[in-house]
This record gives C-alpha cells, sequence and structure tokens, in this order.
C-alpha cells in the first residue's frame, strides 16, 4: 500500500476528535493550551507556513507566527504537492519569503530559486506540462500565467 501511488489499495484515515476520545481512557484528564503554544501541521500548505519567515522559532523551542506577518493564506495545487517529497522538490533552493504575503495560491508545477520574495497577493498558474522556473531573487506580486 503506497498512499503516493494511485495505482495503489486506497487508504482510509479515520480521525476522532480527542475531547470525544479521551473518555475511553480510564483516569485520563485533559490539558488546555491555548492557541499561541503550537501550529498545527495537517497539509503541505500548513507545512510551507510554518517553514516560512512568516514563522519564527522562540527562544524555548515555539514556533508562532511573526508578529510583522499577518499570517499568509497558502493554497497548493494538490496534483503537485501533496506530499512532503513533493514539497521539498519543488522548493530545492529554499522557501519563498512569505513576510509581506498575504495570500500565495500555486495552480500546477512551479519550482522555485532561492531567495524568491512574495508579496501581496500572489497566484501563480502553470498552464503548460513542463515545470515553470521562478528565478532566484525575484519579487511576485499578483497574477503570473506561464
Amino acid at each position: 500500500v503506497d498512499p503516493r501511488d494511485p495505482a495503489s489499495t486506497p487508504v482510509y484515515q479515520m480521525e476522532t476528535a480527542m475531547g470525544s476520545a479521551i473518555g475511553v481512557f480510564v483516569g485520563s484528564q485533559a490539558v488546555r493550551v491555548p492557541r499561541s503554544r503550537f501550529a498545527p501541521v495537517k497539509t503541505t500548505n500548513d507545512l510551507l507556513a510554518v517553514r516560512s519567515d512568516g514563522y519564527r522559532l522562540t527562544d524555548d523551542n515555539r514556533i508562532i507566527l511573526d508578529s510583522k506577518a499577518g499570517g499568509t493564506v497558502i493554497s497548493l495545487d494538490v496534483g503537485y504537492y501533496k506530499f512532503v517529497n513533493d514539497l521539498d522538490a519543488r522548493f530545492l533552493s529554499g522557501i519563498p519569503s512569505l513576510k509581506k504575503c498575504t495570500s500565495f495560491k500555486v495552480q500546477g508545477d512551479v519550482r522555485f530559486g532561492r531567495g524568491v520574495v512574495c508579496e501581496g497577493d500572489v497566484h501563480l498558474i502553470n498552464e503548460s506540462e513542463r515545470p515553470a522556473r521562478i528565478p532566484a531573487g525575484a519579487v511576485l506580486t499578483g497574477k503570473l500565467v506561464f
């Protein structure tokens, strides 16, 4: 079974909220943790966000939203960015700066050079079968179609 292989046997993941599941464990207790103490990562959109300069690592090893960043809304094409290895392959030279980016949407296969900066709303669309390449040091804003 390989969830990355579309021809493989399908994998179904069932989840239960911890608030519901905690009652199953005898003697269990809950601890309330404020939102400022964790940054949930469930998708590669979330992973890209916490790897970017929009977040920072504190001295006590917490990953928090940088106060100078507003929190970028990220939407990556699941056909190309669903798995971590897919994400890593497209950002080999590093994650673009998202500190001044309000939204970052990528459709199609786009590869990023080192030191790319995104500002405002960025929407990248690659309509070709070949990977589009963003050159090192590029400053991106608005909608770009390749």
